[in-house]
């Protein structure tokens, strides 16, 4: 009779062909190829109630409706996956996806983000993550995000409702809820992800095996198919609306984190999965099992009548079998071994990470969590936290964000991005449930510099010939106006140099005139120039020494705007008494006489 019961149970949750481990098309299915969108995470094998729903759902507005717990689905989360169904039955008709199918993958992936634990916008209020895809047991999944959804520089985990892992979300992310972000942690984004996905290759999902291929395209397990396609077929009989954050989770002893896969348990069968049914095993091929008998005594019935005392010819009364087996406390599963409790957390790192309004930090933090014995302390939850007035958030704008220390007990929060506020504030990472000292990183918004003036065109405010006699001054001021684009620019840098050649080949000039310091030095470059607000700058006072010339002085701006300026030097009248020195404590040597045949231009 149990294993009569045990049948039942496998045959009475096959949604049409393809639970039957004898199924045909489903033997036939090709394993799609590439990585499965979960990395072959581990997933809730509990399957629906043996009965049908008995309040089918036939629209979002209905209000909420009592019937089969497991038949919940909650608010948030079924709004999701109709909305997905809508958006893609829009742009891919021929896809034919149903939104049921998406809640199967949903309920078996994550529990309906877990029981619709989400906000108003539909992100979880704690991120769902898979185990590291370490190559123990499932894919080999090198980092491919930097750690920015799973917080897991190291490997992939899988993230969100949906359980993308982030190298599959790179390509497939949607925008659900249209909020500007592709967040695999929010329930609209990753469902119309989902259907994107489950819809490749030009699928018809109303054909079994492109159904079978989408499905196994999720996870590469026959397990997985015939677990999803179970709930896939429960959810087309019916369901209903629950409150958020009061669906039912598969199993009875899942932790409070995310789902640590095959936790829920099949009344009867150990570990939770279905038991495969052999040739001939009653329930293969949707058969409908039949239920054992008393066979009466073949003898025949006498011929005269028995003694009043004799028993009836008739059987006695059989009590069938219930339908469902009785309850049994299933065997938990075994635990993990719990981790160290952690007594310290030490920052790893620089204490102090900078960045620019608007840009990220470049600095991650890091802390390693150690037990009391000073050992690192493997599987601890750490929490960062950002405290003060900011707007900067971690990834999917959240303000605190969990990860879990790995072999080498350390956490690395995902990447900071600054916000528009300028300012300084903390994050603090916190071991939770410990009574740990928390580790505090002070992060510093920086404004954005402000673009340098610019400027496209230099020119003096006066024409008249610059001269000066050897051994003098010009009289007049050099004087020049910086424009952009016809109006003043105020505040340009401007640099003047007296050089050698044209503009495209000098170098400062070694005679000539001069600029002279209040130290009396005398200097020929000059970088201390700034339009004023009319765009307009004075050259201080020019020199010039005892040599006669044409010279030339160079105006370039910091936008590479060059104009050159013509000084003359004629011959002096009269010998001049001094002679610029480059060391005022020297005196300086008497001028030579210079030529007033030819006058060398430099």
């Amino acid at each position: 009779m149990a294993a009569l019961v045990v049948a039942a149970l496998s045959a009475s949750q096959a949604p049409g062909s393809t639970v039957g481990p004898g199924d045909e098309r489903a033997a036939k299915a090709t394993d799609p190829p590439g990585t499965p969108v979960t990395g072959n995470s581990p997933y809730f094998t509990a399957l629906p109630p043996l009965n049908t729903p008995n309040k089918p759902d036939t629209s979002i507005d209905l209000p909420v409706v009592t019937g089969p717990a497991e038949a919940g689905i909650p608010a948030t989360v079924l709004t999701a996956y109709k909305r997905a169904e809508g958006t893609v039955k829009g742009t891919d008709p021929g896809c034919r996806l149903p939104w049921q199918l998406l809640a199967a993958i949903g309920k078996v992936e994550s529990g309906q983000a877990r029981g619709g634990r989400v906000d108003d916008d539909g992100t979880t209020l704690t991120p769902i993550l898979g185990p590291q895809l370490n190559g123990v047991g499932f894919a080999n999944i090198s980092d491919t995000d930097n750690g920015a959804y799973d917080g897991d520089s190291t490997h992939d985990r899988a993230v969100g409702p949906m359980q993308f892992i982030p190298s599959t979300w790179a390509t497939w992310g949607q925008d659900g809820n249209a909020d500007g972000r592709k967040d695999p942690n929010n329930i609209y984004d990753a469902a119309l992800a989902a259907g994107r996905y489950l819809c490749a290759h030009d699928r018809d999902l109303s054909v079994q095996a492109d159904l079978d291929q989408a499905v196994l395209g999720y996870n590469r397990s026959r397990e997985y198919l015939r677990t999803v396609m179970s709930w896939f077929d429960y959810y087309r009989r019916g369901s209903h609306e629950v409150p958020d954050g009061s669906g039912v989770l598969p199993g009875s002893g899942e932790p409070d984190s995310h789902h640590n896969g095959r936790g829920g348990t099949l009344p009867g069968v150990p570990g939770g999965t279905t038991p495969p049914a052999g040739p001939g095993a009653p329930g293969v091929g949707g058969g409908t099992p039949t239920p054992p008998t008393t066979t009466p005594p073949t003898s025949p019935p006498p011929t005269t009548p028995p003694p009043v005392t004799n028993p009836p010819t008739t059987p006695p009364p059989v009590t069938n079998p219930p339908t469902t087996p009785p309850p049994t406390t299933p065997s938990p599963p075994t635990p993990p071994p719990a981790p160290a409790p952690v007594a310290a957390l030490e920052r790893l790192g620089t204490a102090t990470v900078t960045a620019t309004e608007g840009e990220k930090f470049t600095d991650r933090l890091r802390v390693r969590a150690k037990t009391s014995a000073g050992k690192t302390a493997v599987g601890a939850r750490i929490q960062f936290r950002i405290v003060g007035d900011t707007d900067a958030r971690f990834p999917g704008a959240r303000t605190r964000f969990t990860v879990i220390t790995g072999a080498d007990g350390i956490a690395t929060a995902p990447t900071l991005g600054a916000g528009r506020r300028t300012g300084t504030f903390t994050v603090r990472a916190e071991a939770l449930g410990t009574s740990a000292p928390a580790a505090d990183f002070t992060a510093d918004v920086k404004a954005r510099p402000a673009p340098a003036p610019r400027s496209d065109a230099l020119v003096r405010t006066s024409d008249k010939e610059l001269k000066a006699e050897a051994g003098g001054s010009f009289a007049d001021p050099v004087e020049v106006r910086a424009t952009y684009k016809g109006r003043a620019a105020a505040g340009v840098a401007v640099t003047a140099t007296m050089v050698t050649g044209d503009a495209g080949t000098s170098a400062e000039n070694g005679k000539g005139p001069y600029f002279k310091g209040a130290d009396g030095k005398a200097f020929r470059t000059l970088t201390a120039l700034r339009t004023d607000a009319n765009g307009l700058v004075a050259l201080p006072k020019i020199y010039t020494d005892g040599n006669a010339g044409t010279y030339r002085l160079r105006l370039t701006t910091a936008d590479g705007v060059v104009l050159m300026v013509e000084l003359t030097v004629t011959a002096a009248t009269t010998v001049p008494s001094t002679d610029p020195t480059t060391d005022p404590s020297k005196t300086p040597p008497a001028p030579s006489a210079p030529s007033s045949s030819t006058t060398p231009v430099a």
